[in-house]
Parts: C-alpha cells; sequence; structure tokens
C-alpha cells in the first residue's frame, strides 16, 4: 500500500500547488499498476506474479487469509483512498477506474447472497474508504458493502479484541484491540452513521469516543498504550516510556474525530484533532521530514530514535499522506454556516449555498494566540461565521476528566468584526457571528495563550503526583540537550512560573519555556540531596533531534512520584557491548530495576528476533575490580511478546591475558521473572566480565538490568 499512499499525498499536495511534472510520473506509475489488475478487477500482485506460490500470508486461494494477514481488503481501502484523492486532484479517471474495477470485483464476490463468501477485513480501511468511493460515485452500494464489513465483524472465523471482532460494533462501547486497525474501523463506523442515519452506530461510536478521551488517550494525543498487539491498554493504562502511540494511530484518531465533527457539529471532538496533530502526530517525523517515528513515547532514557524507514513502513507513508491533506480540516461549510476550525495562515475559495466565499487567515498560531480573518470576496450574503473556541482557552484540557489544569488560571478570550468587539453566546464550542458580510470585512481574534499545569486523573498510575506543562495547543517537555543535568531526576515546583522565549534558530522555530526546578539525587551514603536548577521545556513534537538522552513529558511534583538520580556504580561506569548492538542497550546498567515482572515504565533490552541462540554482554571497567555476585533483572513478556527467561546463563571473566573464564563456586542462575537473580561466586580480580545466555529454541530473552559488584 505504500505506493498507493505516496500516491494519494502527492495528489493532496498538486490540489494545493499544482505540478504538472509529478503528475506525469504518478501517470507512468499507474500504467504499472492498471497491468498489475487482473482482467476480472482482481489486484494483489503477491498472488498474481505467482498464483500456485504465493507469499504464505496470502493463502491458497482469493481472500482464504484476508481476516488475518493477506491484507487483500486493506490494500482495497488505500486503492480507493488514493485514487479518490488522484481524481479530486487531476480529473482524470486513469487511478479511480482501477479502485472501481477492484470494488466492484470485491463486491460481486463478497457478500450475504449465494455464490458468495463472507468475510470482512482483517485489518480495517476497505470501511471508510468504500464510504468515500459511495460518495464520489453516487453507488450506494458501496456503502452498503462497507456496512456489510461491519455488521459480520464478531460473526466470522476472527471473534478476539485484537480484530476488534468480539462483539458486533453496534455492541461495542471500549477501544480494544490493535490501535491502528480499530481507528480505521471506528472511521468507517462513523462514515456509514452519517450517510445511513442509523442509531445504533450512532451511539456505539459515542460510546467509543467517550472511552478512548476520558480513559484511553493520552496528553500528546496518542493513543495505543502497549507495544504487545500495538493495542489499547486497559481503561486508564497509559504509561510514559512504554507508551507505543503509534503514529498511525494518531493519524487513526484524526479521522475519527473529523468524522464525527462532520456528524454532530461539535468543537470537542477539534479539540481532540487539534491536540493529536500539534503533538503526538507530527512527532512522528522529522523537522527535516526524512526520519520517523514508529511509536512515540512520553518519556525517554535515550533509547528512541527516529529512522529512515522501517521494515514494516507503514508510518512513512501514512505522514506522507496526511500533511498534505490538512488543508480539508482547516473548514467547514454546512448550509449557510461556515466552520473555522484551525487557525493558519492561508486563504480560501468556499461554497456557501452554492455562491463564493474567499476568506484569507492570517497568524503566528500555535505560537500566540492572535488570529485575523478577512473576507476578500462574499457572493453568499448573509451566513454565520462560526469560528471555535478552543477548549484550552475554555479552560477545558480535553473533553472529559482524564486531564485538568491544576494552576487556578483562567484564561480568556475576544473577538472583534471591523475593530469593534463583538459578543455571542457559545453554541457547541463555537462562538457565532450571523450577519450579511462584505469584502474588506475583518474578524479579529485573540486568545489568552499562557504556559498551563495540567494534571492526570489519579486513576492514572503513571502519572499520578505529576504535571505536565502545555502552551495553547502545544505540549511540552524537558529534553537533555537543553539542560546540563538529568532531566529523569527533576522535581517541580508547586506553583512553577514560566518565563516564555522566542528561539527562532531553535528548532526551526520554536518557544522555549523556562522555569525554577530542582533535581534530586542520592550521594554514597544513601541521602536525599537537592540541587536548584534553570528547567529548560521544548515542544514535544520537537524531540530527539540533537542526539540521544533522556526526555520526560510527565514531571514529578511530589516525591513518591520522583526518580532521584542513583550513585554510580561499577556497572554504569562500565563501557557495554552486545552480541546486539542496539541503541536501548544503555538500559542494561541505567540503574533502573522494574517493580515487578509486568513494570513497562523502564526501558530494557532483548535479542528479538534471534531464537534458540547464544547470546552476550561485555562489561568493560574502567579499571580493574574485584567482583564476586551478579544480580540479573530478566524480561519476559509471555503470553503475546517474543521474549521468555532464558534455557541458561554464566558469568564469565577477562584474565591478564584476554581469555574468557567461567567463575568459579557459583551457587544458583537463577531465572525469576520481576525479581533480581543474584549469584554469588569466587571473588575474582578482572577488567571485563561477561553474561552469556542461551535462548529458548523458540524464543527471544532480554533483560532490564544487570548487575555487578
Amino acid at each position: 500500500t505504500d505506493v498507493y499512499k505516496t500516491i494519494e499525498g502527492a495528489s493532496y499536495s498538486m490540489q494545493t500547488y499544482p505540478d504538472k511534472k509529478l503528475e506525469k510520473y504518478i501517470d507512468s506509475i499507474l500504467v504499472i499498476v492498471a497491468a498489475a489488475q487482473e482482467p476480472d478487477g482482481y489486484l494483489y500482485t503477491s498472488r498474481t506474479m505467482n498464483p500456485k506460490h504465493p507469499h504464505e500470508w496470502a493463502g491458497s486461494k482469493r481472500w482464504e487469509k484476508v481476516e488475518d494477514l493477506s491484507h487483500e481488503f486493506y490494500n482495497l481501502g488505500h486503492l480507493i483512498e488514493g485514487a479518490i484523492a488522484h481524481y479530486q486532484a487531476t480529473g482524470k479517471r486513469n487511478f479511480l477506474d482501477i479502485a472501481i474495477k477492484f470494488a466492484d470485483c470485491v463486491d460481486r464476490e463478497i457478500g450475504p447472497n449465494p455464490n458468495q463468501q463472507i468475510r470482512v477485513p482483517g485489518h480495517q480501511i476497505a470501511e471508510m474508504a468504500l464510504a468515500k468511493l459511495s460518495l464520489i460515485t453516487g453507488e450506494k452500494r458501496y456503502l452498503n458493502l462497507a456496512k456489510f464489513f461491519l455488521d459480520q465483524r464478531g460473526y466470522t472465523s476472527r471473534t478476539d479484541e485484537y480484530s476488534q471482532a468480539h462483539k458486533p460494533v453496534i455492541e461495542q462501547d471500549e477501544a480494544v484491540g490493535h490501535a491502528v486497525r480499530a481507528s480505521y474501523m471506528y472511521a468507517g463506523m462513523a462514515d456509514v452513521a452519517a450517510l445511513t442515519g442509523d442509531l445504533d452506530y450512532i451511539h456505539a461510536i459515542d460510546k467509543i469516543w467517550e472511552n478512548i478521551v476520558g480513559k484511553k488517550y493520552y496528553i500528546t494525543g496518542g493513543i495505543g498504550a502497549t507495544a504487545a498487539g500495538e493495542a489499547f491498554g486497559e481503561n486508564y493504562e497509559l504509561p510514559n516510556m512504554s507508551a507505543y502511540c503509534e503514529t498511525c494511530a494518531a493519524i487513526g484518531n484524526v479521522y475519527v474525530n473529523h468524522r464525527l465533527f462532520l456528524l454532530h457539529g461539535e468543537s470537542k471532538y477539534y479539540d481532540v484533532l487539534e491536540r493529536t496533530l500539534y503533538n503526538g502526530l507530527i512527532s512522528g517525523v522529522s523537522l527535516e521530514g526524512n526520519g520517523f517515528f514508529y511509536p512515540n513515547p512520553l518519556e525517554s532514557i535515550g533509547q528512541h530514535q527516529r529512522q529512515p524507514w522501517f521494515g514494516c513502513a507503514c508510518c512513512p507513508s501514512n505522514v506522507c499522506r496526511f500533511i498534505p491533506s490538512l488543508p480539508g480540516y482547516i473548514y467547514a461549510v454546512k448550509d449557510k454556516n461556515v466552520f473555522i476550525n484551525l487557525f493558519m495562515s492561508n486563504t480560501t475559495n468556499l461554497k456557501v449555498t452554492g455562491k463564493n466565499v474567499s476568506l484569507e487567515q492570517t497568524t503566528q498560531y500555535p505560537w500566540n494566540g492572535d488570529v485575523t480573518i478577512g473576507i476578500n470576496k462574499n457572493s453568499a450574503g448573509q451566513f454565520t461565521m462560526k469560528i471555535r473556541i478552543p477548549g484550552w482557552v475554555r479552560n477545558q484540557v480535553v473533553p472529559s476528566d482524564l486531564y485538568t489544569y491544576s494552576d487556578g488560571k483562567r484564561l480568556k478570550y475576544n473577538v472583534k468584526v471591523n475593530g469593534e468587539v463583538v459578543q455571542s453566546e457559545l453554541i457547541d464550542g463555537y462562538f457565532c457571528i450571523d450577519r450579511r458580510w462584505k469584502k474588506g470585512d475583518k474578524i479579529e481574534i485573540h486568545f489568552d495563550m499562557e504556559p498551563r499545569t495540567v494534571k492526570a486523573n489519579h486513576k492514572v498510575e503513571a502519572d499520578r503526583g505529576r504535571i505536565a506543562i502545555e502552551r495553547g495547543p502545544i505540549v511540552y517537555c524537558a529534553e537533555w540537550a537543553d539542560n546540563d543535568f538529568d532531566v529523569l531526576s527533576v522535581f517541580m515546583n508547586l506553583n512553577p512560573k514560566f518565563e516564555v522565549e522566542k528561539k527562532p534558530d531553535l528548532l526551526y522555530g520554536i518557544n522555549q519555556l523556562k522555569t525554577n526546578a530542582q533535581i534530586l539525587s542520592y550521594d554514597d551514603n544513601g541521602r536525599l540531596t537537592t540541587k536548584d536548577v534553570l528547567l529548560k521545556l521544548i515542544p514535544y513534537y520537537a524531540w530527539a533531534h540533537r542526539g540521544q538522552g533522556s526526555m520526560a513529558v510527565w514531571l514529578p511534583q511530589e516525591l513518591s512520584a520522583s526518580r532521584p538520580t542513583m550513585p554510580v556504580t561499577l556497572a554504569s561506569e562500565s563501557k557495554i557491548s552486545a552480541s546486539h548492538e542496539v541503541s536501548y542497550i544503555s538500559s542494561i546498567n541505567d540503574r533502573l530495576v522494574p517493580k515487578d515482572e509486568n513494570d513497562r515504565s523502564i526501558p530494557y533490552y532483548h535479542w528479538w528476533p534471534k531464537q534458540g541462540t547464544t547470546e552476550w554482554i561485555v562489561y568493560e571497567f574502567p579499571e580493574e575490580a574485584t567482583v564476586s555476585y551478579s544480580t540479573v533483572y530478566w524480561f519476559d513478556d509471555a503470553p503475546w511478546g517474543g521474549c521468555r527467561v532464558p534455557q541458561s546463563w554464566q558469568i564469565y571473566y577477562k584474565d591478564t591475558s584476554g581469555n574468557w573464564n567461567l567463575v568459579t563456586g557459583a551457587d544458583k542462575y537463577g531465572v525469576e521473572k520481576g525479581t533480581g537473580n543474584t549469584v554469588n561466586f569466587d571473588p575474582i580480580k578482572t577488567k571485563a566480565v561477561k553474561l552469556e545466555i542461551i535462548q529458548p529454541t523458540e524464543h527471544s530473552s532480554g533483560l532490564f538490568e544487570w548487575e555487578i559488584k
């Protein structure tokens, strides 16, 4: 699907910036796509190229494994989405006709009638794409097929939460399973709800949205708490360092909230959309546009880096198709109402009751709260301008009690028309101005914009005793590159005061926040010590551009939530090498140990995807030392993950000749989960030690921490 998604992104770009050279290049690609399509419309090159021996995920027949791994319907969905964008940008049907031909093939072969098969998408997106195709073509059968896919969910071979197939969709009221699949399905449900008026669908998608925003939504706008299944966690399960928050899931969350706005017309959906957009979505791509995050964690010790590409490259191509589509999210029109939903400099031409209206928006939002909207042309006479007043300026972090402001401030806003202040009651979060607009009219909006502190619902264990800081729609974080101390050891004042400083040359131009804070540490005698520091904060989206190091969004304000720097140890001062060199190797000696076997709040190291192999880690000491015991905290993510405790392990030391020797007198090499496994051995003087393990035959192994004393 990467080809289809890239064409979709290029098509959205051409809608804003026409490019004949790019259009011609896309046409050349579409010749190849058309040639790959079978005569009856089926388009799945893995099978077409080698029908007798397709990829094992594809199955021996069409649709055989579509609910598991073949992604035939997923391909259809992205094909349709790309084709519609291309048609809207160019007016050409060369891509759209391919998509219609494939959709017709599926519509013939899938359904409830004799000679049809009952199948549903394993990975959803066809539902929302088919609904869109129905609108473009006027063919209701595509909408019917989308609804069929949704109605049959829970009645076919898959009935698990991972696939959102554990219940019929109209009975679902909690977001579960794979977060990207789920968000695409919820977007499809919203489409079906809006286009059919089916109350069961409307009630179901509303309940699911309330569950996400009230219990499963990160302050950065991310969704999907756990790497296990790339899935939603339990209610209020929102860990920070192990947060998954896949970039694709953030994009899916935008799709859901945009559609629910179109269905209900309430600003709360755009409050969620905006938070996701400015934080947990654009963090997924580097400022240069050439590096990508798959997960978007809220805390790091430096183990996270953007990558130029992935083996499963859904996120880069998804960013590619989403960002150029952004102009379509700024405004909306219904009857004689023009909704202004996002604030960014632009000019636009709208149709209001079929008449032309031209607007020009000028602003430096989100860096300040001043927005000017000029009327350049109006042939529509009288209509209502509906300006979204963001939740953050109405002192509401999110439209639920999941997060609240903790600083007691009350921000204000005002609206002027041609220099005169106007008044209006908010209707569904919108400031409404109804008048006969004329060329030259000017609306000026001012939102107070100050740094705010946020606390989470007490049920969110990971955030208890901590605060987050935001200004306007931007969530901030503390990062190592701006502070000459470990930001994970920061302790915030009870009533922090912030200074806002423009930094035009930092990270392509940001507003940096500064505040007084403390750092906590234990001295060599185990006593807690404090030191006053000036803490600098940057927008979360801009982190991880200046090398590897620590970062945190949620900062402790209570000792119970603090993480003082521990005294240095022989292990922490050692140089690490391993048989599997990765960015998160530093987690082996970071002095962080798990509370129990299920603790994912701290980083870990693993040898996945290797299985059944002998692996090793080496500590090279700063100088020769005498050691006599070692403790290992094993990582095991059974039953769903790929890591288990090792079959066996041993400790070796390097002698003066540079040879490795097994330590003597070892009492027990333990493999208990959730606790330290200590082995005592005869004291030896050495400059290096090696931990050697044998992995389980069908699994990898991993560990949280390796101590040596």
